[in-house]
This record gives structure tokens, C-alpha cells and sequence, in this order.
């Protein structure tokens, strides 16, 4: 038996497609390894969209690269975004590598593995045309077993001036609603109660198929056919978000108070270099919008600082945004040059420290604010989904409420009671930290 290491790199809709090729190389016999020296074929899927991703890549491939100066018998595949866009270059850069295969490649990684193993594969790259997932395809899932991801669309039809997904993941392509509801079906029977629905996109769902396709007519059926507990909406662009899905959402206590809408910026004139589809006063209303029809709703969102001639009245602007409207929760992240973006050749490049001392000044504003907005849970008993152990100390348990999206928002630190991963229990929360709270389990009566 034959037997693979995989490193997954990358966002949640990366982890999907390892989780393929995790299911599609045990179904053919494989034998998954956690010690890379064990493993016959060494596998790093990639992420590829912004230059820390690259580097972070590039460190882990060559680290894998190692194992194989003991063993020259090991095979060393690279697969995912990376491929898909620096295929040439890491073809000539990076002699170590036996297989390179692109984005979407993914649902033929066992037979191309075979033919590594067999020693008749030709080629050293395999990029064949765009691929889209469907629900006959296995899945292992990587997460606990009482949550997963489960992505409806692949690529984007935006075309913002900074990002490189259009020409690694092609155009928009959606999956059909009856497909999507087998996948959460079965999820659904192997025990998973927390489900984020993912893509790059969420509310350009369907836009390639008929009118009776979008992402309310898909909510309808995940409801009818599935009993989830827990539905969380993933990466939904502001523009897109109308009212029917606000008010789908306060009357459905299954699909959580929950958004993730990256709005990049506040200001109109970076918001029109970026090439999104709305301004300042747009996410004003937007907001006010949101929060009237989902009164108790938790907004994530992400900032980019050091866009190309972006100011620093740019910056006060976002500085008085985030003051006036306090987002739960915001990552920050400053501004690349990606090669082939079209922002690379945008006038008044911002100098790396101007860019990191703007980064710093909204990290900390908003961690004052996350800290503020907290407070307000003390005193509160609230669901919590148990996810075990806290990673700070066997001592105490960690959770998540309906407000924080896992691996990326603060969590629940449970200091009084005994539950199980996966369980969905009541907690009161006594303490509130910079990002996480601290409660413990109400006895139920």
C-alpha cells in the first residue's frame, strides 16, 4: 500500500479541495501519513494569491524537498494556486519537485500519483482545463467532525485591480442546488452541525445558471433538506447583499447572525482604483441596513491599507468608519504588488513603512473596539459549540458562539462545566478579553 503526506495551505476553499484529494486517495487504497519521512509521495497543496502566501509555499515545498536527501526513492508533488499562476518559473526554480499539477487538477490526483509511482509519467506539469466539484466526489473531511466548509461556487467574475483569482480560478462557475444539498446531506449524516458555506463570492451565486438560481433559492432548500443546526454565511460582497437575504435571515434562526463582507476600504476614490462596485456612502447603508433587519448580526470584515495612492485622510476616513460603526471583528492587511494585477502599475505606490504604521494604527483601533463591543455579552447566556480542550490549557474547554466564525474570529473559554466536541451547549459569559470570552456551561433545568 502505498502511502502520501499533505500539507494544505491557503484559505478554507483550499481546504475543500485537499479534502478531495484526501478522499480520492483513500478511496484508491492510499494510506495517508502524518510523518513525511514515512510517506512514499510528499504533497503540498498551495496557496498563491498574494506574495506571503507565495513565500510561505515556496518555505514548506522546500522543507518537504528535505525528505527526499535520504531517500531519493520519495516523490514530491506541488499542486494548487501556486502552480496555476508561476507554473514556468516553478518548473525551472524549483528542480525537486516530481509533479507540479494546477487548481484543477484536483479530481484526477489519484491516477496522476499511479502514473508517478509507475514511472510512466511523461510530463513534469499537469494544468488541464477548468474543473468544477460535485457531490460524487469523497471528501476527508480535516476539520473536527462536527464542522466543515462546503463550497458552491469556483472563480469569480469580479475583476478588482489588485487580485489575481479571475486568472488563477477562471470565471465564475457555479455548482447546481441539488448537488450542493447531496454534499450537505451526507455531511449532515456523518455528524458535522456547523456547516460555512464558502466561495469567492457568495452572492454571485448562480449568476452563470438560470434565474431561479441564487443564493436565497439555495438557502430555501439547504432548509428544507437538512436540519443543521448551525448555517454560516462566508465572504459575501456588499453590493450583493439584499434585502430578501437580511430578512431570510432574522426569521430563520438556523442561518446564523453572522456576515463575512470584505469591504478592502471606505474611501470612494480607493474603493473606484480597487474596482469595487460601491463607495463610502454605500457601506454606510449598507450597515444601518443590515443591522435593522438583524438586530444582534456580527459583521467581519477585512481592510487593505497602502492601496496605491491611498493618503492619510484615506486612513483617518477608515479610522472614523470603523469609530462611528465598530465591526466585530476586522482583519488588516496591507497592500502587494501581485505580478499581473493591474494595481502593479498604479501611480503613488505607498513606501513599505508608510504601510506598516498604517497597518498598526487600525490593528490597534480596532482591538479597542473588539475589547468594547465584548462587554456586552457579560451577563449573557448564549449557544456555544464546544470544540474541546482549549489550546491554552487542558484546564479549561474552548467554543465558539454563533458570532465567531471558526479560525478566525476570538473564542469561548468554558471554566465551569463538562461537554463534548461537537456539542451545542448554553454558556454564561462572565468575562470578555480583546477577542474572546470566558463562561461557563448553564446546568439545563
Amino acid at each position: 500500500m502505498s502511502s502520501f503526506h499533505l500539507v494544505s495551505l491557503g484559505c478554507a476553499k483550499n481546504l475543500v479541495d485537499s479534502e478531495v484529494m484526501l478522499g480520492l486517495l483513500q478511496e484508491k487504497g492510499w494510506q495517508l501519513t502524518e510523518d513525511p519521512a514515512a510517506a512514499d509521495v510528499l504533497i503540498v497543496n498551495t496557496c498563491g494569491f498574494i506574495q506571503p502566501a507565495v513565500e510561505e509555499a515556496i518555505a514548506v515545498i522546500l522543507e518537504m524537498a528535505s525528505y527526499k536527501e535520504d531517500n531519493p526513492g520519495k516523490y514530491l508533488v506541488v499542486t494548487g494556486c501556486l502552480v496555476q499562476r508561476y507554473l514556468s518559473e516553478l518548473s525551472k526554480d524549483l528542480p525537486e519537485v516530481d509533479l507540479f499539477v494546477g487548481t484543477e487538477g484536483v479530481g484526477e490526483i489519484a491516477e496522476l500519483l499511479q502514473t508517478l509511482l509507475d514511472g510512466k509519467q511523461t510530463e513534469k506539469s499537469y494544468c488541464p482545463e477548468r474543473f468544477l466539484m460535485d457531490a460524487s466526489f469523497p471528501r476527508i473531511l480535516s476539520t473536527p467532525f462536527f464542522r466543515s466548509s462546503v463550497k458552491i461556487t469556483e472563480g469569480c467574475n469580479n475583476r478588482c485591480t489588485y487580485c489575481m483569482i479571475p486568472s488563477i480560478r477562471g470565471d465564475l462557475r457555479s455548482r447546481e442546488i441539488d448537488d450542493i444539498v447531496r454534499e450537505l446531506q451526507h455531511l449532515e449524516a456523518s455528524g458535522v452541525k456547523e456547516i460555512s458555506l464558502i466561495a469567492q463570492d457568495l452572492t454571485a451565486y448562480g449568476n452563470d445558471l438560470d434565474n431561479q438560481t441564487n443564493l436565497i433559492a439555495l438557502l430555501s432548500r439547504i432548509l428544507k433538506g437538512t436540519d443543521f443546526p448551525w448555517l454560516r454565511l462566508m465572504y459575501l460582497y456588499p453590493s450583493g447583499v439584499k434585502d430578501e437575504l437580511c430578512e431570510l435571515m432574522q426569521s430563520e434562526e438556523r442561518i446564523l447572525p453572522y456576515m463575512d463582507i470584505p469591504f478592502q476600504h471606505v474611501s470612494d476614490s480607493i474603493l473606484r482604483n480597487m474596482h469595487r462596485r460601491y463607495g463610502y456612502g454605500d457601506l454606510c447603508n449598507f450597515i444601518e441596513r443590515v443591522r435593522t433587519a438583524v438586530p444582534d448580526i456580527a459583521l467581519r470584515t477585512t481592510m487593505m491599507v497602502g492601496f496605491p495612492g491611498e493618503t492619510e485622510e484615506d486612513i483617518q476616513q477608515m479610522e472614523r468608519f470603523l469609530k462611528q460603526y465598530r465591526i466585530d471583528h476586522v482583519g488588516v492587511f496591507s497592500y502587494t504588488n501581485e505580478e499581473g494585477a493591474r494595481s502593479e502599475f498604479f501611480a503613488n505606490q505607498c513606501p513599505e513603512g508608510v504601510k506598516q504604521e498604517r497597518m498598526e494604527r487600525i490593528l490597534a483601533l480596532q482591538a479597542e473596539i473588539s475589547k468594547e463591543i465584548l462587554q456586552k455579552y457579560i451577563g449573557q447566556t448564549v449557544p456555544v459549540l464546544v470544540e474541546g480542550l482549549s489550546r491554552e490549557t487542558d484546564l479549561l474547554l474552548e467554543g465558539r458562539t454563533v458570532y465567531q466564525a471558526p479560525d478566525i474570529d476570538g473564542c469561548v473559554y468554558i471554566n465551569d462545566g463538562i461537554a463534548n466536541p461537537g456539542d451545542i451547549v448554553q454558556v454564561r459569559i462572565t468575562e470578555a478579553q480583546i477577542y474572546d470570552l470566558v463562561g461557563g456551561i448553564v446546568k439545563e433545568a
